[in-house]
């Protein structure tokens, strides 16, 4: 059997040509170097997927790589009893280790009293929590996944704020930290957040630095691009932002973002935008109290659904398509960070299963 064969070119993918020729061959000769070339062509994707799953997070930070994926949790409270650690952690311990293989690191969150910013009363009650650089180290270290630890640094004097950023370097292991501000005015002994960025570019050895991205406050102060622009030139090479139920919201912010590195010919960090489930009222109005932006029409929508919590998730999905497709048409490098601000166990559990899900649609 004899079949026309047209020839096409291109330089970047082999599976789509430019059309340079036309002959006559036999068909046996066309199956086998079709089949040669795709099997080709799909070995070298397999290997680039391979390698990119295999990275290191502080290598996909320089890099300015997309699809970072973490998940992210609050320490336990301090006045629970030693037994009572033991058991959280354990929890924490099982389900981590149900999406090791598929998280980049751990966030762990440091909580201060905002009762001086919001005046309305807050839905749980505040409660410290044990320091999450300690919970990491004495609790977490058999994952074997980087922490991306939060310092709330008004809470520390310029001599404490010191020693703890000496205190862990001694150990040579690379460490990621997000520093946030306080939530009001502190007293002068007190340290402010860009202090604590002057302190740890001069000490700090091993560390990567994040910072706090709000596309809330850019809503309102449309100045976010140049604050993030700043933390970076104080060393912060990624962002975390806030949990997203307001999806104009972050992609008003990414655009801005965008052109303004575009303008000043600067480099595009990477945003991790936070994605977490809503299961019922009382969780929706905390987040609110928060500071989480949702849409009128999605809170109605929500408040009478069958089922808020599943109705939450196929929301956060939808958020991530379109901000992972956005971000990837600009070359914005983007990931993702999963949490749970509820305690409940079906909504934990539903973080879990959302991290998976986002997983899978990021490798497709």
């Amino acid at each position: 059997m004899i079949v026309i064969l047209k020839f096409y070119h291109c330089s970047k993918n082999p599976l789509f040509f430019r059309l340079i020729s036309v002959i006559r061959v036999p068909f046996f000769f066309v199956h086998r170097e079709i089949k040669k070339l795709v099997t080709d062509y799909s070995i070298n994707h397999l290997h680039k997927f391979y390698y990119f799953a295999h990275m290191k997070l502080n290598e996909k930070i320089r890099n300015k790589k997309s699809g970072i994926l973490t998940y992210g949790f609050t320490p336990p409270k301090e006045n629970n009893t030693p037994e009572k650690i033991n058991e959280i952690a354990q929890s924490h311990l099982s389900r981590l280790g149900d999406i090791e293989s598929i998280i980049d690191a751990i966030v762990l969150y440091d909580i201060q009293d905002e009762k001086e910013r919001i005046t309305e009363e807050r839905t749980f009650p505040f409660l410290p929590t044990l320091d999450p650089q300690f919970y990491s180290d004495t609790y977490l270290d058999s994952i074997d996944k980087p922490k991306i630890v939060y310092w709330c640094v008004g809470n520390y004097t310029t001599e404490q704020f010191t020693e703890l950023v000496k205190q862990n370097q001694n150990d040579g292991s690379d460490r990621y930290y997000v520093f946030v501000g306080s939530a009001s005015d502190i007293p002068n002994d007190l340290l402010k957040l860009s202090e604590a960025y002057e302190l740890f570019n001069k000490h700090q050895v091993n560390s990567m630095l994040g910072g706090v991205v709000i596309p809330e406050r850019h809503k309102v102060l449309n100045d976010e691009q140049h604050r993030i622009a700043d933390k970076a030139k104080n060393g912060c090479s990624f962002f975390v932002s806030q949990a997203v139920y307001n999806l104009e919201n972050a992609k008003d912010f990414l655009s801005d973002y965008y052109y303004h590195c575009m303008e000043n010919k600067t480099e595009i960090s990477p945003i991790i935008f936070t994605l977490t489930p809503c299961g019922s009222e009382k969780t929706m109005h905390f987040m609110k109290w928060l500071g989480i932006s949702i849409p009128k029409w999605l809170e109605n929508d929500l408040k009478n659904s069958e089922s808020m919590l599943n109705d939450s998730i196929e929301i956060c999905l939808d958020i991530f398509d379109n901000l992972y497709n956005f971000a990837l048409k600009k070359n914005i490098p983007v990931g993702f960070n999963i949490e749970s601000v509820s305690i409940r166990k079906k909504e934990i559990d539903a973080s879990i299963e959302l991290t998976k899900e986002i997983s899978k649609r990021m490798k497709k």
